[in-house]
């Protein structure tokens, strides 16, 4: 079932949509005041303030800055060396009122959008990604994912829910439907013969599915199924369906809180639906 409202796939819609999620997040921060920015997010050890400085410091590098050379400490949220270079945009930024660091953010993306609107730009031009260089429109598609889900974690922290329907939700269902194979079969670690649907309600509306096989090499391998029909013929082949809205979806492939923090309901393998969503988790 395709996606409604469609992800954009092509440089301008996602440029568009790039910049429509960017702009969202700095309206939020136009209207955030001192206690606003100290509320607790559930991205791990960030507050709405430091959600606002990861944000400015990634687009920052995205156009050619460098990490800043500031000494992290051991904070628990930090599991990795990219885990302690992306703290130290927000260490860096700790001294510094919430409403400045919104200020620097409005500086920041107007040159994002200045250097996105370079009509020398193609879908193939390298742009930086955290995965290394990637073309124009992968690069973009991750830069609108990381985006839309901070997004999400300010209006979850400032109780001021919105954009459930805008392109970046779109590219966010979109992106997780991608990879939903290799998270199901790999990541969640779901035992072959097994079909797995996402239904997802709304505001973005969308199904897709993975079975799993056996691979060449023994391990478990995702099939793309997005019509949500099993093979003819085996009858014997289990299938699970989880239902749950764009919303939820977010939060659980986004790895922010618990099963018992979202709303679903699973038709199948009620044990299979919840090993599912535990290991669906899309963004590091």
């Amino acid at each position: 079932m395709p996606l409604h409202p469609a992800a954009p796939d092509d440089l301008g819609g996602l440029v568009a949509a790039y910049g429509q999620t960017a702009q969202a997040i700095l309206d939020l921060g136009r209207t955030c005041g001192p206690d606003d920015f100290q509320k607790q997010t559930a991205c791990p050890g960030w507050t709405v303030k430091d959600q606002f400085s990861h944000v400015v410091g990634l687009e920052l590098w995205m156009s050619g800055a460098t990490f800043p050379r500031v000494s992290v400490p051991d904070y628990d949220h930090v599991r990795s060396e990219t885990g302690r270079l992306i703290e130290s945009q927000v260490e860096a930024r700790r001294p510094m009122l919430g409403s400045k660091v919104v200020d620097e953010l409005e500086v920041v993306l107007q040159r994002r959008m200045t250097e996105l609107a370079d009509p020398a730009l193609t879908p193939e031009t390298p742009l930086r990604s955290l995965y290394g260089p990637r073309p124009a429109c992968d690069s973009l598609r991750l830069r609108i994912l990381d985006l839309w889900t901070h997004e999400q974690d300010i209006r979850h922290a400032l109780d001021r829910p919105g954009d459930l329907d805008s392109p970046g939700a779109s590219v966010f269902v979109d992106v997780f439907f991608q990879a939903l194979p290799r998270l199901v079969a790999r990541q969640a670690g779901v035992a072959p013969g097994n079909t797995v649907i996402f239904d997802v309600t709304g505001p973005v509306v969308g199904r897709a599915g993975a079975r799993v096989e056996t691979g060449e090499d023994g391990r478990p391998l995702g099939v793309a199924l997005f019509t949500g029909m099993t093979r003819e013929g085996e009858a014997d082949e289990k299938v699970t369906t989880i239902q749950l809205s764009t919303d939820s979806l977010t939060r659980r492939a986004a790895g922010r809180g618990g099963l018992d923090d979202i709303h679903y309901t699973v038709v199948g393998d009620e044990a299979v639906g919840r090993q599912v969503l535990e290991g669906v988790v899309l963004t590091p």
